[in-house]
Order: structure tokens, then C-alpha cells, then sequence
């Protein structure tokens, strides 16, 4: 018997970054589904104990997208990381003609990864971020001389000429896009996971919470930190570390640092799949 086409949610609308990773990881394999905004895609997991979605946490210019982040460590959040994916982002000027732009619609991070070059080519035009590419791009689909940066495949969907392709792309920029469900991934090939932890309030627990990681070989290959709401001078925590708990060493690592921690989550072992092109 035929299994179900699983659903997949992904940051949209329809040609955003997230929508091209979703594309090139499940194809004609799963039904893909936009949201609105990151949250969509977080409560549309959330409703369905089939689906999955697709966000995006960190770009290599913009950094951490904290929106993804504050989801993730959420006490209230259930959702486990499945897969981490990654783009080789290239950035297109997108728009009806290249004479008389005003104004610049995107994302915050190509904002970021283009502002160089968009202050020397186009001085004084005003930058407006939008909620993702796709936005932008419709925005600038119904603005009169406007612009947009994003993917030159999402040009002919919103009706816009590619002006510029590619831009900045001798600087590397590189998406990294987190797959969520409900449950814990079962894999073979998990080589990361992703933790959630808070601390004592006293001098050195994160220097305590650490030191069992190193003593045992183990990679963190990201720290993140964000302010607990309502507790002043209170931090939750982020983290990624190189390995899975079926590894002995992550293992003992992850049960000494447990002890010095307040709380801690372990909210997936995933396998890292190998970075598309956009």
C-alpha cells in the first residue's frame, strides 16, 4: 500500500529560500505547505503528528534568526529537530526596471550580507526589511519603483525581471535551516544534536557546565544565549554539539553537564545532509 505523502511546512510565501531547501530535500515526495510567518510553521508541526517543517536558524552573514531560536527554547515548545539543511545562498536584484529605484524590499540577512554593495550601487535608497524573501519580492511585485533581493527563480513567479545576478557571491553565504517534528529522529547517520539548558546563578557554571564537554572530546560547535522573560539577569541557552548520545563520550559528557545545570533538553540528534545550491 502506498504510504501517505507527508506535509511539510516551510517559512513562505511560495519562492522563498526555505521554499527552494524544502523543494530540493523532499521534491514530489511530500506535500509542501507555506506559513506566514516562523511561528506558522512551529504551530502547523504542531497540530499534525505527520508533518514536518522547515525553518531557517542561522545565516553566515546575518547570524542566529532568534525568532527560530526563541521557538526552540521555549519551555513550552515540544517540537524536535530532524535534520539540519543547508543553502548556498545566491542573492538576485529582482525587479520591473533598474532606473529609479527607491526603495529595496528583503529579508533582513540578505540585507545584511549585500549592504556593502548596495550602498555603493544604489547611495541613498531606503532598505526595508520584510518578513522573508518571497515578502519582499511581492512587495516590490506591487510598489512603483521598488526593488527586492532574493532568488532569481522567485522573479517569473511575482511577475519581476532579474536586474542583477548574482550579488556579493564572492563572500560566502550559506542558510543553515533546521527540519522539525514531533518526535526524536531515528538515524543511522545523526551527527549532531541540539541541546536547551539553563544555569545556577553563581560565578563559573557555565565554565562547570563546559568543562565535562571538553574533558571528553566533545565539539560545541554553537552557544547561543537569550534573556529569560520576567527574570531579570536570567539566561536560557542554545547549543549544538558534534555527536549523539549513543556515542559513550557524548554520552558521559552530557550526563556530567546535566548535573550542572539547572534544566537541561536534549531537543534532537540529527544527521547534517550535504548543502544544496540555490
Amino acid at each position: 500500500m502506498k504510504s501517505l505523502m507527508p506535509t511539510v511546512a516551510f517559512l513562505g510565501p511560495e519562492g522563498t529560500f526555505a521554499h527552494l531547501v524544502a523543494q530540493k530535500r523532499f521534491g514530489e515526495d511530500a506535500k509542501l505547505v507555506p506559513a506566514p510567518t516562523i511561528a506558522g510553521v512551529f504551530e502547523s508541526v504542531a497540530r499534525n503528528r505527520s508533518s514536518l517543517g522547515i525553518v531557517p536558524i542561522e545565516n553566515s552573514s546575518g547570524g542566529a534568526i532568534y525568532e527560530t531560536v526563541d521557538r526552540l527554547i521555549d519551555n513550552k515548545n515540544q517540537l524536535k529537530v530532524q535534520e539540519s539543511l543547508s543553502l548556498n545562498v545566491r542573492l538576485a536584484l529582482l525587479g520591473k526596471d533598474k532606473r529609479n529605484i527607491r526603495v529595496i524590499y528583503s529579508h533582513f540577512a540578505p540585507i545584511c550580507h549585500c549592504k556593502a554593495w548596495l550602498h555603493k550601487k544604489f547611495p541613498g535608497v531606503e532598505l526595508i526589511e520584510q518578513a522573508s524573501t518571497a515578502t519582499a519580492i511581492q512587495k516590490a511585485a506591487s510598489t512603483p519603483n521598488a526593488a527586492a533581493i532574493g532568488s532569481r527563480e522567485a522573479a517569473k513567479r511575482y511577475g519581476l525581471k532579474v536586474l542583477e545576478f548574482p550579488i556579493e557571491q564572492d563572500i560566502k553565504n550559506v542558510t543553515q535551516f533546521f527540519v522539525l517534528g514531533q518526535h526524536h529522529s531515528i538515524s543511522n547517520d545523526s551527527s549532531k544534536t541540539t541541546i536547551v539548558f539553563t544555569l545556577p546563578n553563581h560565578p563559573g557554571s557555565l565554565y562547570d557546565f563546559l568543562t565535562p564537554l571538553k574533558d571528553e572530546g566533545v565539539n560545541l560547535t554553537r552557544i547561543l544565549s537569550r534573556p529569560v522573560i520576567g527574570q531579570p539577569e536570567a539566561y536560557v541557552f542554545l547549543a549544538d554539539i558534534a555527536g549523539t548520545p549513543g556515542q559513550s563520550n557524548v554520552k558521559s559528557a552530557l550526563e556530567k553537564a546535566g548535573r550542572m545545570a539547572a534544566t537541561i533538553k536534549n531537543i534532537g540528534s540529527y544527521p547534517v545532509r550535504k548543502t544544496y545550491e540555490s
